[in-house]
C-alpha cells in the first residue's frame, strides 16, 4: 500500500512529466520519505492551519517587539506558512527568525528579496552588482557564481526563497520598477543570464523565484501606484516575455511571481490584474507552460490588486467589493498557492475558509497548493529544522570571497562604447596632460584617486563654464566622470540641462573620454557624441566599479563588456568595443591572484605597527603585488615622530640606493641594446680620463656586481667642513646662491661647483682594495653618472624621466623633490648634525649625492610605493609595461643574472640576489631568479620572476638619527618578505 501510495504521491506532483517535458522542481532526492512527511503533516493539520500555510507574511527585523508581536500573533493564531523578510540587520534578523520559527507548529518557509544580495534589504551588508550591470558580461559562469553567493548568503540568514531572478526583459526604458534590475532587452541574455543564476542559487540550497509574470518589461507606469497597462499581443508575449520562463522551468525553476498587470490582449476582463487572472496562472503557467513549482503573488497591498478589482469576475457580485479577504480568494481560485503580503490574512483565510466549506473550493485544490509548500519546505530541509546560529553572522556574508567575485563583475562588465582613433586604452603618458571633471550628484574620489596611480591627473572644477574651459585649455586629455546614486537601482540617473551643455561644450574644445557611472539608460540623454572621443560604461557608482573603469581607462584591464540594452540613436544592444591589456598594474584582493588576505593583512599590519610602535621607523609605505595585480598597499605611522602628518599614498620617500636600479641601470641597459656598450666595456672605454690609472681595466660587468675592488665608499664633504668649527667651509660653502657656488645642499647651503670634479679626481685617483673579493661600492655609480651625462649631453634627472618616468606613469619619482612637491608631501630623511646641520627634509639625504645638485647615479631619486613597483614590475616583464617595450627580454636576462656566483659573489649586474649562504639581503624563501635592492633610508624593493611577486617597502629609518639600523637588526623588511610568501595558497 505505501508504495501505491508513492506512486500516486510521484504521478500528482509531477503531471505527466515525460509528456510535457517539464520537471517538478519541488521534489526532493529521497522523494518517498519527503512524500511521507508531506502526507503526515497535511493529514494532521486543521482545515484552519492548512489555509494559513497559504499565506506569506512581511517581517522586518528593526521594528521592535510591537511588530514582532504582530507577527507572532498571526503565526500561533492562524498559522501563515511564511514570513518575507524586509530590511534591519542579519542578526536581528537571525534572532527574529529563531524566535518566529519557535512559534511556529510547522517550520516557516521565509523568503527575501534579495536579488542582488542582502544589502537589498539588511543594511551593513554585502551587494552584488545589479541585473543590468551583470547583463554586460559574457561569461555566464560568473552570473552563476553570483547565485550560488547570494544562495549562502541567504542560507546563512535562515531565507529559503530569493525572490530573484528578475526575468523581465526590459524593453521600455522609462521603466520606473525594472530598469536595472533587469538583465537587459534581449530575451536570449536575460535567459541564459537568469538560468545561471538560478542555478547558482539552488545548487546553493536556495530556491529561486522567477518574476514578473508574465513580464513586467515593457510599462512606464508604477505598479506600486497603479496598475500598469502592457499593450502587446499574445503572440509578442508568447515569443518575447514567456521565452525564458519556458528555458528555466525545464531547467528546475522553483516558483515563480505573478505581476500585477493589466494586459487586454490576453483576452482577461480589462482592469483585472494578471495575478487574479486564473487564464494567466492556471492556463497559461501551469497548463500552457507546464509549470509545477510553486507560485506566488506579487505583494497584494499593491495597487493592481487593492484599487483595480473588477467586481465581475469569477462569479462575484457587482458592486464594490471589500477587498479584505476577497483579494486573496480571488488570487488563490486564479491558481496562485502562496498569499504574498496579503492587505488582511485574518480575513483571507475566511473567506477562503468560508469558499471551501460552501463547495467553492475544493480539496483537491486545497491540497494541490498546501502540499507544494509542505514540498517546498521538506526540500530546503525544514523537516529537520535547527535554530540558526547568531554568532560571526556579519562575517559570514561579507567575505573576501565575495568581494573578489564583485571586482571580477565589475571588470567583466564595463563597456566601451566609442573609441575614436583608438584613445583607449591610455598609452604614451609622456604626451598626455590630463584633466579630470566630475559631473553628476555623486561622489567620484575613488576614480579620481585610482586614475592617478598611473600617471599625473589633475581634478579641474569651476563654478562657471568659462572658467572651467579657461583651466582646461592646459590639457590635452579630459576625462568627465559623470557619477549618480549608487544607493540603489531606482536612483536618479539622467545627465541635467547643465552637465550636458557643460559636456558639449568641454567636448567642442578638448580631446573627452566620458566615463559614465549610472544605468545605460542615461545614454539617451546624448543628442550628439560627434566631439566625444570616448564613451565608456560603467553601470555604476560603487567604489570598485570607479577603481576598475580607471584601471580599464589606462589597460590595466581587458575591455569586455557589451551593452545589455539600447541607449537612443547611437547606442544599440550588444555594443561594446573589446581590447586588450597592456601589462600595466592593476589593483585587486590577495584572493585574485591565490594569496590569503587574512594571513596577508594581518601579519604584514602586525609587523609593520610593530616596526612603527618600536621606533624603528617614524613610517612606511608597503605594497605587494603579485601577477600583475597590486593586492596590498598600506601606510603606516607619520611623517615623523612628532605624528603631525600621517603617511599617504601621495608621499615620497628618499629610496636612498635604490637610485641604482631605478635610474643608473635602466639607461646603462638601454644603452648596451643600442650596442653603445657591453658588460665588458672597460672603464677606460667609457671615460678616456681613466687611462692610465688603477682603474682603466674595470669593466662594467665587474663593477656593477661589486667585484672591481673599488672602495666600498669615500666621505667627499668631510674634506669639505672646516677643520676646527666642523662646519662647511667658507672655502667651499655659501648660504646663499650666487656666482660659482651654485650646487644646492640644502635651502641654505650652495657649494662651489669647481668641488664636483675634485669628487671624480678623489675616485679617480683613490686606491683599490688589496684583494678581489665581493665588497659593495657606491663608486661606479659616480662613474656611470658622468659617463652618462657625457654621452647624452643631458643631466641624469632629465635622462631618466624622458626615457622612462613620464611614459611609465611614474609623476612621483624624481630627483630634487622640492622642485615638484609640497613639502608636506615629502618625507624628512634625518636631522643632520655632522655636515648640513638641519632637518634634512626634501633634499636627498645622500651627502655625496647632496654635493652633486641632489642628482645622483647611487642615490637622490625620491618615489612612493606605487611608482617603485611600476620600475619592478616592468623589470620582472622582461621589460615591457603599458603597452610600451622599455628593455629587451635578453636585457633583463643578463643583468639580474649573478655572473660571479661562483666566486662567493651573489650579485647581478646592479642588482641584488639572493644570498647565497644563511645570511643575505632575502628571507631565503625566495627563488634564485629573483632581483632587488635596499636602500640606506630603509627602503627595499625586490622582485621574483618565478612567484611573480613585487614587493615595496619605502621608510625614513634615518629620523631623527641614522646610527642604528633596527630594521635591519630585526630583519623587519625581510620577515615580511617570509610573510608574504606564506599567504600563497595556489
Amino acid at each position: 500500500m505505501r508504495y501505491i501510495a508513492f506512486i500516486i504521491f510521484f504521478s500528482f506532483f509531477t503531471h505527466s512529466f515525460s509528456q510535457e517535458e517539464t520537471p517538478n522542481p519541488l521534489l526532493a532526492d529521497d522523494i518517498e520519505a519527503q512524500q511521507k512527511w508531506v502526507d503526515s503533516i497535511y493529514n494532521n493539520m486543521t482545515l484552519k492551519e492548512r489555509v494559513g500555510q497559504l499565506f506569506m507574511v512581511q517581517a522586518f527585523s528593526d521594528k521592535g517587539y510591537k511588530h514582532e508581536n504582530q507577527i507572532s500573533a498571526l503565526i500561533t493564531n492562524h498559522h501563515i506558512g511564511g514570513v518575507i523578510y524586509s530590511k534591519g540587520g542579519p542578526t536581528r534578523q537571525i534572532k527574529l527568525d529563531n524566535n518566529l520559527q519557535s512559534l511556529s507548529k510547522v517550520p516557516l518557509l521565509i523568503g527575501m528579496d534579495a536579488e542582488w544580495g542582502l544589502s537589498m534589504r539588511l543594511d551593513s551588508t554585502y551587494a552584488f552588482p545589479w541585473n543590468m550591470t551583470l547583463g554586460a558580461i559574457s561569461d555566464n559562469k560568473l552570473i552563476e557564481q553570483t547565485g550560488y553567493q547570494i544562495g549562502e548568503h541567504c542560507k546563512r540568514v535562515g531565507v529559503h526563497f530569493n525572490f530573484a531572478p528578475v526575468v523581465d526583459i526590459n524593453t521600455n526604458p522609462k521603466n520606473p520598477i525594472i530598469g536595472n534590475r533587469s538583465f537587459g532587452e534581449d530575451k536570449y541574455n536575460v535567459t541564459e543570464k537568469a538560468a545561471a543564476f538560478m542555478k547558482g542559487m539552488q545548487d546553493a540550497g536556495v530556491l529561486a523565484n522567477a518574476k514578473h509574470f508574465p513580464g513586467h518589461g515593457d510599462t512606464d507606469a508604477d505598479s506600486h501606484k497603479t496598475l500598469p497597462t502592457v499593450n502587446f499581443t499574445k503572440q509578442r508575449i508568447d515569443s518575447v516575455e514567456l521565452y525564458p520562463y519556458r528555458k528555466l522551468i525545464k531547467e528546475g525553476l522553483s516558483s515563480v511571481m505573478v505581476a500585477h498587470l493589466n494586459i487586454p490582449e490576453l483576452g482577461i476582463q480589462n482592469g483585472l490584474p494578471t495575478s487574479l487572472s486564473k487564464y494567466v496562472v492556471t492556463d497559461i503557467l501551469k497548463e500552457k507552460l507546464g509549470f509545477k513549482g510553486l507560485i506566488f503573488t506579487d505583494a497584494l497591498t499593491m495597487k493592481g490588486a487593492a484599487d483595480f478589482v473588477n467586481p465581475s469576475v469569477d462569479g462575484v457580485s457587482k458592486g464594490k467589493i471589500d477587498t479584505r479577504g476577497e483579494i486573496d480568494l480571488m488570487a488563490f481560485k486564479a491558481g496562485n498557492d502562496v498569499m504574498l503580503m496579503s492587505e488582511n490574512v485574518e480575513k483571507g483565510i475566511e473567506k477562503i475558509t468560508a469558499a471551501f466549506n460552501k463547495g467553492d473550493i475544493t480539496e483537491e485544490r486545497l491540497a494541490h497548493s498546501v502540499k507544494k509548500i509542505l514540498m517546498a519546505k521538506y526540500k530546503v530541509g525544514l523537516q529537520n529544522y535547527k535554530p540558526l546560529d547568531i554568532r560571526g553572522a556579519h562575517g559570514d556574508i561579507k567575505r573576501i570571497k565575495d568581494d573578489v567575485l564583485y571586482g571580477k563583475l565589475m571588470e567583466e562588465a564595463i563597456t566601451v562604447l566609442k573609441n575614436k582613433n583608438d584613445i583607449l586604452p591610455l598609452r604614451n603618458l609622456e604626451t598626455k596632460k590630463i584633466a579630470y571633471v566630475s559631473l553628476g550628484d555623486d561622489n567620484g574620489s575613488s576614480f579620481y584617486s585610482e586614475l592617478k596611480r598611473y600617471t599625473k591627473v589633475h581634478k579641474v572644477s569651476a563654478e562657471n563654464l568659462s572658467d572651467l574651459l579657461g583651466k582646461l585649455k592646459n590639457y590635452n586629455t579630459v576625462i568627465l566622470g559623470f557619477h549618480k546614486s549608487n544607493d540603489n537601482p531606482w536612483k536618479s540617473y539622467k545627465f541635467s540641462t547643465k552637465e550636458l551643455t557643460w559636456l558639449y561644450e568641454i567636448a567642442r574644445t578638448n580631446t573627452v573620454i566620458l566615463d559614465v557611472f549610472a544605468r545605460p539608460y542615461a545614454l539617451m540623454d546624448l543628442s550628439t557624441i560627434e566631439n566625444i572621443e570616448g564613451i565608456v560604461m560603467s553601470y555604476q557608482n560603487s567604489e570598485i566599479a570607479q577603481q576598475k573603469s580607471a584601471q580599464l581607462l589606462f589597460g590595466a584591464i581587458k575591455a569586455k563588456g557589451k551593452l545589455p540594452v539600447s541607449a537612443g540613436e547611437y547606442f544599440s544592444v550588444a555594443d561594446g568595443i573589446t581590447f586588450g591589456a597592456l601589462s600595466n598594474l592593476s589593483y585587486g584582493l590577495p584572493e585574485d591572484v591565490g594569496m590569503n588576505s587574512k594571513k596577508l593583512n594581518q601579519k604584514l599590519d602586525s609587523i609593520a605597527n610593530y616596526a612603527v610602535n618600536q621606533k624603528m621607523t617614524p613610517g612606511i609605505q608597503l605594497l605587494v603585488a603579485r601577477k600583475g595585480k597590486v593586492i596590498y598597499n598600506k601606510n603606516f605611522g607619520y611623517h615623523t615622530y612628532s605624528k603631525k602628518n600621517k603617511i599617504d599614498f601621495d608621499d615620497v620617500y628618499d629610496v636612498a640606493s635604490l637610485t641604482k636600479i631605478l635610474a643608473t641601470l635602466p639607461l646603462m641597459m638601454e644603452l648596451q641594446e643600442k650596442n653603445v656598450i657591453s658588460l665588458n666595456t672597460k672603464i677606460s672605454k667609457l671615460l678616456p680620463e681613466y687611462k692610465g690609472t688603477n682603474k682603466e681595466n674595470i669593466t662594467i660587468k665587474e663593477m656593477l656586481s661589486h667585484y672591481a675592488r673599488l672602495k666600498p665608499w669615500v666621505p667627499f664633504y668631510a674634506k669639505t667642513l672646516d677643520t676646527v668649527t666642523g662646519k662647511p667651509s667658507k672655502k667651499w660653502y655659501r648660504t646663499t646662491k650666487t656666482g660659482d657656488f651654485n650646487v644646492q645642499v640644502t635651502d641654505k647651503l650652495f657649494m662651489k661647483r669647481e668641488y664636483q670634479d675634485s669628487i671624480q679626481q678623489i675616485i679617480k685617483e683613490s686606491d683599490l682594495l688589496d684583494r678581489l673579493r665581493y665588497r659593495y661600492s657606491d663608486l661606479p655609480y659616480y662613474i656611470l653618472k658622468r659617463f652618462l651625462e657625457y654621452y647624452h649631453n643631458k643631466g641624469l634627472d632629465e635622462l631618466v624621466q624622458d626615457h622612462f618616468y613620464q611614459s611609465l606613469g611614474a609623476n612621483y619619482t624624481t630627483y630634487n623633490p622640492r622642485d615638484k612637491f609640497s613639502l608636506k608631501d615629502i618625507v624628512p630623511t634625518e636631522v643632520d648634525d655632522y655636515y648640513r646641520n638641519q632637518k634634512v627634509h626634501g633634499f636627498v639625504h645622500d651627502m655625496g649625492a647632496a654635493m652633486q645638485d641632489g642628482v645622483g647615479g647611487h642615490a637622490g631619486i625620491f618615489s612612493n610605493a606605487n611608482d617603485v613597483a611600476k620600475i619592478m614590475q616592468m623589470y620582472m616583464q622582461k621589460g615591457f609595461y603599458g603597452g610600451k617595450r622599455y628593455l629587451n627580454t635578453d636585457t633583463l636576462d643578463e643583468f639580474t643574472k649573478c655572473h660571479f656566483c661562483h666566486k662567493d659573489n651573489r650579485r647581478g649586474v646592479g642588482f641584488d640576489k639572493p644570498q647565497l649562504g644563511d645570511v643575505g639581503p632575502t628571507c631565503g624563501c625566495i627563488s634564485m631568479t629573483s632581483f632587488g635592492h635596499s636602500g640606506f633610508t630603509g627602503t627595499y624593493a625586490w622582485a621574483d620572476p618565478e612567484e611573480e611577486i613585487v614587493y615595496i617597502f619605502l621608510a625614513n629609518r634615518t629620523y631623527p638619527k641614522a646610527g642604528k639600523n633596527l630594521l635591519l637588526r630585526e630583519n623587519i623588511r625581510t620577515e615580511i618578505q617570509r610573510y608574504i610568501y606564506e599567504a600563497i595558497e595556489e
